[in-house]
This record gives structure tokens, sequence and C-alpha cells, in this order.
């Protein structure tokens, strides 16, 4: 299903409850779930499965510490092309999807084209990916912004 054919879900109280107790621990047991919203076992997990079905939780994954793991790099990178036609868009979208390096990638309106979030280890494996980006597609302007410190990252998004 495609982003324009997504149907908005309708959330009660309880769903939310369950769907930021599954954002802050996906491992919590089904028990905990029930007794920390309030309700029993089969219900909540009757809930959690429609929610599933639905689109709303697409996937449950462990989220790694790109520094323990030696990314002490991450990039945001900037991009300007002077073409729009579909077959470089494909060619860059491909070019883009099978980098393990790219963490995000975003279409902009305004100046910027495109922006990438990028981890890898130092600058020279920045350098390595910035150079096999541009033999694979031809962009106009690159401008690769070093991030110092992370303030906050979060895959949790607001149900308030």
């Amino acid at each position: 299903m495609s982003a324009d054919q997504q149907i908005q879900v309708r959330l009660d109280d309880t769903d939310r409850k369950i769907l930021s107790l599954l954002q802050e621990d996906a491992t919590l047991s089904l028990d905990e779930v029930a007794a920390r919203v309030g309700a029993s076992k089969t219900p909540v997990w009757n809930r959690i499965r429609k929610l599933r079905e639905a689109g709303v939780i697409k996937a449950e994954v462990a989220i790694l510490d790109a520094d323990s793991l030696g990314l002490e790099a991450c990039f945001f990178v900037l991009i300007r092309t002077a073409e729009h036609d579909p077959e470089w868009a494909q060619r860059f979208l491909s070019a883009v999807r099978k980098r393990p390096e790219v963490l995000e990638a975003h279409r902009l309106a305004g100046d910027i084209d495109y922006i990438l979030k990028v981890r890898v280890r130092n600058a020279r494996a920045y350098d390595r990916f910035y150079q096999a980006l541009i033999s694979e597609v031809r962009i106009h302007n690159v401008t690769a912004l070093l991030s110092m410190e992370e303030i906050k990252a979060t895959t949790a998004l607001p149900l308030g």
C-alpha cells in the first residue's frame, strides 16, 4: 500500500496506550502490556493483531547503538539536482536504497531536492560512499554536514 493509499486508522485511548508501551519496549510480554493498560490479555492481543494487520505496527526491531559498532560519523547530505526526469529519479532512488549507510532519505520541497542521513565509521568512509554515489548518478550539488552531537533521536511517534 503506498503512502497515498494508506487509510488513517482510528485509535482509542487503549490503542494509544498499547502503542506507546510497544514503542518504548516491544519486548514487553503480553501479560505486562495488558496489566499496564488495565485490560485482559485476549482483548489486548486482538488489538495488537488488528494494529499489525492495519499496518499501524509496521515492524518490531532491535535498535542498535551505532557508536558501539564503530559507526561514529553521522552525516546529513543535502542534494541538489538539475535533473528531474523519471529515469534519473529511478537511478537515484535505486542507488540510495541499496546503500546500507543511508538510514533515511527524504525528497524535499524548497532549494534542496533530497536529504540523506548517512551513518559511517569516519570521514574516509563517507568519502567512499560519496564517490560511489556520484559514480552511479549525476548530482548537481552535494553538501555534507557532519553531526557533532546527537541531541535527540527517537523512533517513537507522538500519539497524544
